[in-house]
């Protein structure tokens, strides 16, 4: 940056916004201009009367909907910044680059606003235009002669700074301001990174709807808020499209969902749903009440129980016997017995699901029928195949040959009849899997079945052999590293026709089915030809916390990249030895609360019930995973259990090997670890008793 420019500009509040000599007073005037701009944008919304031009009241409901729609999204939020840089352009943007050509200027921020002429005062950071402010450099300044960045202090403008890009003489340097966003202290849920995406993330960013990505990221790299921002991208580029298939967001439990869940909106998109798998394959009147041993479990998700599901549903065709009688009028009409088995026959070799089928039967029984009809002279039309279809005996012969399946009885059956396991698990499952598979004391009922999570997951895939699953345009899968093969396929069933973007971490993986590798979990998922980007630049973990975490990646995931860090932080690592473990950590929690910003801490599941009674003995108020943290209330109790994808400013870890042991297994303990220990922004500090685990030993 060049002497003239000063890195980081400061201005008075009060100083004269029209002044030509002041630079900051100038950029807050159009700050003011452009609040009023888009209050007038809302205020017109506000305004508009639909009555006069809408044809039935369904209309109206539904016009009025995407009005209110409008409004929401036009909310001036006081705390967000309305545009966060400008660029300057040596040419106007898709103009020749000719000598003496006029440049433009544009105001990037998080939405679009115009004013009363319909001039833009603020660009949607989606926009082509807008691309420049994040994949500009000093070595491909991509036409921009300014890039200036913008710093807020509560929602005032209160700093710039200015890279002159186009300028051989100034040398390239790291932005302070980005910097300063980037480490700024977190309170209430996660924030939108507009005005911090890197290159390497808006590339990925702003790939095509058609085609699915997969992003390996480490902790840090921000690839939740990647994918979150693709969606936001994917709904500017191709609104209509998505609003008529749908967009979703899959992400590993409540707890993390509500902390995503203000992202999109500040970004003014509203419409995008929120679930975890289990809400995915949830079913009306059947309740998770029961668990699975982590052997049960594996099997259960194995890829392997699609193949077991599909047979047991195609073994209730059989194959018809006798000749079929249908009577009209005074006429009757016989379809022999081979002719029905050739129905059957050509319709089992369909790749059709198993209801389509037996919706397909009754309709190629009445053209048989109708055929000679129309042989002995009548001239039958759609209405006397329907009939015909509909008839008794029609309808009799497909109740026997191809009768209905309700899936969760299918299921059922299987969990609970060993014969009938074991003839359609023949040559894919071993007798010690199948054992595992069969309840110890069968259900009678549905109703009364103790469901696991993994047997709502068969259902689910017994419910698609027999109806299709409706397809979204889009669906953003995040923490997918923990995820069976069939749930991979659940989450797939919802993205047939559309795209995935896929975003996880293999050495977080946690659960005894986690994904070995992206290859075969994109495969599971329907998506073998996602493109595979790998984010290995970390902004928000220090470099000294990233690095001592990193000590357990030889154990728990060989072969992966470590996250290189571009923070560092001296004096963001603490490791302590005590005697005396609870009173240490609370200390631990005071001293955190010093600082600004958000404070987790970081225990094993067993060891919560006892901390969460010390902290309250102490007066420590303490929020659980998913509450929105505040000004007075900072401090989370984290089980280790609930940590993955949660960030916190500060993070007091209490007693490594508890963690590890809290595990059915050392290396998904490992992995654990790794993921408590990777959770914190600004500053870590760990607590033992125990010996640290061997793989965190330098």
């Amino acid at each position: 940056m060049p002497a003239h420019a000063p890195e980081t500009t400061h201005g008075d509040p009060a100083a004269n916004p029209t002044a030509p000599t002041d630079p900051l007073g100038r950029e807050r005037a159009h700050l003011t201009a452009s609040r009023s701009a888009l209050r007038a944008m809302r205020e017109d919304a506000e305004a508009l009367d639909i009555r006069d031009v809408t044809a039935n009241w369904v209309n109206a409901i539904v016009l009025q909907a995407q009005i209110d729609d409008r409004i929401k999204a036009l909310a001036d939020l006081a705390h967000t910044p309305l545009f966060f840089g400008r660029l300057d352009y040596l040419h106007a943007p898709g103009a020749e680059l000719a000598e003496g050509a006029e440049g433009e200027q544009f105001y990037i921020g998080r939405r679009h606003v115009h004013d009363a002429d319909g001039d833009p005062m603020v660009i949607d950071w989606r926009a082509p235009v807008s691309q420049p402010f994040y994949r500009a450099s000093k070595t491909d300044p991509q036409d921009i002669s300014l890039r200036r960045r913008f710093g807020y202090t509560g929602g005032e403008l209160t700093a710039y700074e200015d890279e002159h890009l186009s300028d051989p003489a100034e040398a390239a340097a790291v932005s302070k301001l980005l910097q300063q966003e980037i480490e700024r202290p977190r309170v209430g849920p996660m924030r939108d990174i507009v005005a911090t995406i890197q290159p390497e993330q808006d590339e990925i960013v702003r790939s095509g709807l058609s085609g699915s990505v997969c992003v390996q990221g480490g902790p840090g790299t921000g690839k939740t808020a990647v994918g979150l921002h693709r969606v936001a991208y994917l709904l500017y580029a191709h609104r209509d499209r998505l609003a008529r298939t749908g967009t979703l967001v899959i992400g590993p439990n409540r707890s993390f969902l509500h902390y995503i869940e203000q992202v999109l909106p500040a970004l003014g998109e509203l419409e995008v749903k929120q679930a975890t798998v289990d809400d995915l394959v949830a079913r009306p009147g059947l309740e998770v009440r029961g668990t699975d041993a982590a052997e049960t479990a594996v099997v259960k998700g194995d890829a392997r129980m699609a193949e077991v599901l599909s047979r047991a549903v195609r073994s209730h065709v059989t194959r018809p016997t006798e000749p079929l009688m249908v009577v009209r009028g005074s006429r009757r009409w016989r379809v022999p017995a081979y002719e029905l088995e050739e129905m059957v026959e050509e319709l089992q070799k369909r790749d059709i699901r198993y209801g389509a089928a037996r919706e397909a039967l009754p309709q190629r029984i009445a053209h048989a029928v109708l055929v000679r009809m129309e042989q002995a002279g009548e001239a039958p039309d759609d209405r006397v195949q329907d009939a015909v279809a509909r008839n008794a005996a029609v309808k009799a012969v497909v109740k026997e040959v191809w009768p209905a399946v309700e899936p969760a009885k299918l299921v059922l059956r299987l969990l609970s009849d060993p014969e009938f396991l074991a003839l359609h698990a023949a040559d894919v499952l071993t007798e010690d899997e199948q054992k595992l598979l069969l309840w110890p004391k069968p259900f009678r009922s549905v109703k009364s079945a103790k469901w696991s999570a993994a047997d709502l997951v068969l259902i689910d895939e017994a419910t698609d052999l027999v109806e299709r699953t409706h397809s979204l345009g889009h669906v953003v899968l995040d923490e997918a590293q923990d995820l069976s093969p069939m749930q991979y396929r659940a989450v797939g069933r919802r993205c047939t026709t559309g795209s995935a973007t896929v975003l996880g971490d293999l050495a977080q993986g946690t659960t005894p089915w986690a994904t070995r590798s992206w290859d075969e979990a994109l495969t599971h998922l329907g998506k073998p030809q996602a493109v595979l980007e790998e984010l290995t630049a970390g902004f928000r973990v220090p470099r000294e916390v990233i690095a001592y975490a990193s000590r357990l990646l030889p154990s728990i995931s060989p072969g992966l990249a470590p996250v290189s860090s571009v923070r560092e932080t001296p004096g963001s690592l603490r490791i302590e030895e005590t005697a005396d473990l609870t009173a240490a950590v609370l200390t631990a929690c005071r001293d955190s609360l010093v600082h600004e910003g958000s404070i987790g801490l970081i225990a094993a599941d067993a060891r919560i019930p006892a901390l969460a009674e010390a902290l309250a003995a102490a007066g420590l108020p303490y929020l659980s995973p998913g509450e929105e943290t505040t000004a007075e209330s900072r401090l989370t109790l984290v089980p280790a259990s609930l940590a993955k994808g949660l960030e916190y400013d500060y993070v007091v870890l209490d007693e490594p090997a508890a963690i590890v042991d809290g595990e059915p297994d050392e290396r998904t303990g490992l992995r654990r670890l790794y993921v408590c220990l990777t959770r914190a922004v600004s500053g870590l500090s760990v607590w033992h008793t125990a010996a640290l685990p061997a793989a965190l030993l330098p």
